[in-house]
């Protein structure tokens, strides 16, 4: 399946009010970006997790839901601002390779 093939099925299930276009997918992005860093953090706290740690098949199956969620969101608030993930990912990838071009892919900024 292709980034935008997910999009156009991720829409079909984007039950959200017409006014609410655009702020709705993005306040639930914010809140499903948190519960992946919640599940990262109680795995630290219950599990002695630590940032290199090998994750077991539960904990990231636990993950990729979370992380499903994200790409749901993100891919309704593109389409909510008439952007394909296709589009989004070139993007994303065009910045990052002129930044590595520039040797400034470390660094603070969004004009970089």
């Amino acid at each position: 399946m292709t980034l935008d093939e997910y999009q156009a099925r991720a829409r079909t299930t984007a039950l959200y009010p017409e006014h609410a276009r655009v702020l709705y997918p993005a306040l639930k992005l914010a809140g499903e970006a948190g519960e992946v860093t919640e599940k990262l953090g109680k795995l630290m706290r219950d599990e002695g997790y630590r940032a290199g740690d090998h994750l077991g098949e539960a904990q990231k199956e636990a993950l990729a839901k979370e992380l499903g969620d994200v790409l749901w969101y993100v891919a309704n608030l593109a389409a909510d601002l008439g952007l394909t993930l296709e589009e989004v990912g070139e993007r994303n990838l065009a910045k990052l390779a002129s930044r590595q071009a520039r040797g400034v892919l470390g660094g603070s900024g969004d004009d970089r």
